[in-house]
Formats: structure tokens, sequence, C-alpha cells
């Protein structure tokens, strides 16, 4: 993913905030921030010819040392390519990535009504940690996270 992606990419992240079930966020950021705060050599787009159908990033949980090996990321695809596999390859793509890299724990917090994007990270070796009750307000509800990890089992 690079800055000739930035207006497909925060597209298809503004399509999720509008359908309400992806994240707490209510507007994409501008490419600076959104560039800022992922990991360059963690964020991938899947192209089908020139068109973006789908991306997925990494950002790091925290600037402290002990937490070096662990990121939180995010994964979305346009509506009009759901259902053929993109967030499988784009989430296994990350998987590789961050596994080349001697990271061993991904992590993401999931609405528990998104039951799509739990299917898919549990078939991809995520777990699911707990439940994070009335953790924040979305458009002035109170909203759970389901907490998921995938810890590499070739970092040991």
């Amino acid at each position: 993913m690079t800055s000739q992606h930035a207006g497909p990419v925060l597209a298809i992240y503004q399509a999720g905030i509008d359908e309400g079930n992806a994240t707490f966020e209510t507007t994409a950021p501008d490419w600076p921030a959104f560039d800022e705060a992922r990991l360059p050599e963690h964020r991938f787009v899947a192209l089908e010819d020139d068109t973006v159908l789908g991306w997925v990033a990494a950002s790091k949980v925290s600037d402290r040392c002990v937490y070096g090996g662990v990121v939180e990321h995010s994964v979305y695809v346009a509506p009009d390519a759901r259902g053929r596999g993109v967030a499988t390859s784009l989430l296994a793509a990350l998987i590789d990535s961050t596994e080349a890299a001697g990271i061993w724990t991904i992590q993401s917090g999931i609405f528990p009504e998104n039951t799509a994007s739990l299917t898919l990270h549990r078939r991809l070796g995520f777990r699911t940690i707990g439940t994070r009750e009335r953790i924040g307000r979305h458009h002035g509800t109170w909203r759970d996270v389901i907490l998921l990890e995938r810890r590499s089992p070739h970092i040991t």
C-alpha cells in the first residue's frame, strides 16, 4: 500500500465506517494521518487490474520495547468485492509479513455484530481473548468489542 492507493483505500475505509459495525471511527482520516499511524512494511492492498478491492494494515500497540512483537490490525474490503476471498488473502499476507519480521502477536478488536470478520479471523488462527463490555459509545450507544489475537506458532 502506497500513497497512490490513498483515494480508494480511504473510500473503502469510509464505506466500512458508514455500515456501522467496523470501527468506533465516524470518518476516515486524511492520508497523512492514516499513513503515519500504520506500519509501512505491514500494509497491503488487493488489486484487480488497477482497482483496489481491499486493504489490511497493522499499527504498533505501544512504543514500549516489551510490546515490539505485538501489532493491532484492520482489514477492509470494498462492498462489491466481498465474498471473493479478498479478506482472507489480505490477512494471510499480513500474517506472513509479520511472522517474517519476528512479530509474535497480531490483535484486533471486533464488534460482536461483525460476524463475517469474526469468522474470517477464527479461520486464520485468531482466538477470542475476551469481550470488552461497553468499552465505548458509538453514535450514542454503548458497544462491546471482542478482543482477538493470533500468536505465531513459529516465534517462541
